[in-house]
């Protein structure tokens, strides 16, 4: 096998990381907003901007970071701290399912793509036409740590900050419900067949009208999944025939 210089290796990242970066830019705004807001909410409950700092850097999961306030201030209960993850975070065991084959052959990186795969850095690097020019474990390793700084600085400087800035927060966090439209329009406009979205706004609409907007969630993931592994082969069988 020929050993690739460190010029080659250089230019192998350079290229990888200027693919990746212009699809970060949107995550850029949104997560520097919440991160700022997520920093801002920790300093006006008494923590030091070494918490945000350091929960962003290690957690870096918006949503379970936001609840963990509450759950510092309160009394010391890691069951209840358990459940209250899983049941927040139970999206992800979807995503990373999704992941599998993406994730195939990346190497040693595969660790921090497995940690760092947020909401964002999944819709990206689920969707992403990589050139094929670029190296996709590199991609997708740049797609994972920019969006990851974004929100480690972000966090910090609310930290800091926070006790300085005086501002209304709220309704920051539409910033990334918007975000994740922009994403679904995209996706709709480059698919030939829209039976799989179609599916997913339905049962995601019946499951929230059925367990209400708090705990529709994962149900809706559940129905969902049942659904596209019925129509997998119905599915599998129009690409083929839009590919000819």
């Amino acid at each position: 096998m020929r050993r690739i210089s460190e010029k080659g290796k250089f230019l192998i990242l350079k290229k990888a990381f200027l693919c990746a970066f212009p699809y970060t830019i949107p995550i850029f705004a949104g997560f520097w907003f919440l991160g700022m807001t997520y920093g801002i909410y920790m300093n006006v409950s008494g923590f030091s901007f070494w918490y945000p700092l350091l929960m962003s850097m290690t957690v870096f999961a918006g949503s379970v970071e936001f609840v963990a306030v509450s759950m510092l201030l309160g009394s010391f209960n890691p069951i209840q701290a358990l459940v209250m993850t899983v049941m927040i975070n139970a999206r992800h065991l979807f995503y990373g399912i999704s992941m599998l084959d993406r994730f195939r052959g990346v190497g040693r990186k595969k660790i921090y793509l497995i940690f760092g795969m947020c909401d964002e850095t999944f819709s990206i690097n689920y969707t992403a036409k990589i050139p094929e020019d670029v190296d996709k474990g590199w991609f997708m390793f740049f797609v994972t740590l920019l969006n990851h700084i974004y929100w480690v600085s972000g966090a910090a400087l609310g930290g800091i900050f926070g006790s300085f800035i005086q501002f209304d927060t709220e309704g920051l966090e539409f910033v990334m419900t918007a975000m994740f439209v922009v994403i679904f329009l995209e996706q709709w406009l480059k698919e030939k067949s829209h039976t799989s979205s179609l599916a997913g706004l339905g049962i995601s609409l019946l499951c929230l009208v059925i367990f209400g907007s708090e705990n529709f969630i994962i149900p809706a993931m559940l129905m969902i999944l049942a659904a596209l592994t019925l129509l997998r082969p119905c599915l599998e069988e129009r690409k083929g025939e839009e590919k000819q």
